[in-house]
C-alpha cells in the first residue's frame, strides 16, 4: 500500500491516519486552486527572504549613509535605486520583510489565544458569562480598527513592541466571535454530552473537544486577516509610531519617500508594492484555505 492510498483510505484504522488523511485531502484541494498556490508561493518566498536576509543582502547597505549616492535610480550596484540618505532600497526592503513578519507573527500569537479564551467560554457556558464577554467584545468592535490602533500606539509610544500591542488589542474581537459561534454549533452535540456523562470537567471538554474543532476556522480567519495586520503595521510605521530609524520598515520607507514621489518615484513606490504583494499573497492563500476546508466542496 502506497502512502497516498493509506492517506486516502475511506475507512482509516486509527485517529492518526484519519487526521493525516484529512490534511492530505485539504492539501489536494488547495493544489487545485491556482490562485491559492500563487498566494502560498508569495508567502513562502517572503519567509525565505526574511530568513536568509543576511545571506542575500549586505546589512551595511541598509544603514550606511552615502550621501553622494542619494536618490539614485536603478543601476547594477543598486537594483532598486537608493533613498534620500543613499541607502540601498532593495537591501532595506529585504531586511524590512523581517520586521513585517515579526509583527505579523507576534500579533497572531497574541490575538488567537485572547480570542479563544473569550469566545470558547462565552459559547459554552452562555448566560451572564456570554453576555458580559460579548459586550466587552462589542465595545472594541464599535471603533474602527485602525483608529483604535493609532490611539493605543500614540498612548504607548513609538516602537515595534508597542505597535504589536496596539494592533493586538484591536484585532482579537473577530476571533472571539468566531470561537463563540463555533462553540455554539457544537455545545449540544452528542460527543459533548457523552464527555459530560463520563465526568469530564468543563475545562477538559473545552480544551480536548471544542478547541481542536474550532482551530481550523480560526486559522483560516487569521490567514485572511494577515493583510489587515500588515496594512495596520505599515500605517503605524508611516506615521512614525512603528519601527524607529534606522530600522528598515516598509511603512516608514513609504513615508520617507513621499516627499520625492513625483521625481524619485521608486523610493516610496517599491516598498508600497512590497506591502501590496505581501497582502495579496496572504489574501489568496486565505481564500484557498477557506475553500479547501469547506465541507460542501
Amino acid at each position: 500500500m502506497t502512502m497516498r492510498t493509506w492517506l486516502l483510505d475511506p475507512a482509516p484504522g486509527s485517529r492518526r491516519q484519519a487526521r493525516l488523511g484529512g490534511w492530505f485531502r485539504a492539501w489536494l484541494a488547495l493544489q487545485r486552486n491556482s490562485l491559492a498556490m500563487t498566494g502560498l508561493a508569495i508567502v513562502v518566498l517572503l519567509l525565505l527572504v526574511a530568513i536568509f536576509a543576511p545571506v542575500i543582502a549586505d546589512r551595511n547597505l541598509a544603514v550606511q549613509q552615502v550621501l553622494e549616492d542619494r536618490l539614485q535610480p536603478w543601476s547594477w550596484q543598486h537594483w532598486f535605486g537608493t533613498d534620500e540618505l543613499g541607502r540601498d532600497i532593495l537591501t532595506r526592503m529585504i531586511f524590512g520583510a523581517r520586521i513585517t513578519l515579526v509583527i505579523v507573527f507576534l500579533v497572531s500569537a497574541i490575538v488567537v489565544p485572547i480570542g479563544l479564551a473569550i469566545g470558547l467560554p462565552a459559547g459554552y457556558f452562555g448566560g451572564w458569562i456570554d453576555a458580559v464577554l460579548m459586550r466587552i467584545t462589542d465595545i472594541f468592535l464599535a471603533f474602527p480598527r485602525l483608529v483604535l490602533a493609532l490611539a493605543f500606539a500614540a498612548a504607548l509610544g513609538p516602537g515595534i513592541e508597542n505597535a504589536v500591542i496596539a494592533i493586538a488589542l484591536t484585532a482579537w474581537p473577530p476571533y472571539a466571535r468566531l470561537a463563540r459561534a463555533e462553540t455554539l454549533t457544537r455545545r449540544n452535540a452528542e460527543f459533548i454530552q457523552a464527555a459530560e456523562l463520563l465526568g469530564a470537567s468543563h475545562l477538559r471538554i473545552l480544551l480536548t473537544q471544542i478547541l481542536p474543532l474550532s482551530l481550523p476556522s480560526v486559522i483560516i480567519r487569521l490567514t485572511l486577516d494577515m493583510a489587515g495586520i500588515i496594512l495596520t503595521a505599515a500605517g503605524l510605521g508611516f506615521l512614525g509610531l512603528g519601527a524607529q530609524p534606522p530600522s528598515a520598515e516598509w511603512g516608514a520607507m513609504v513615508s520617507s519617500g513621499r516627499q520625492v514621489l513625483l521625481d524619485q518615484w521608486w523610493v516610496a513606490t517599491l516598498p508600497g508594492l512590497a506591502i501590496f504583494v505581501t497582502s495579496l499573497g496572504f489574501n489568496l492563500l486565505g481564500d484557498g484555505l477557506r475553500d479547501a476546508a469547506d465541507s460542501r466542496s
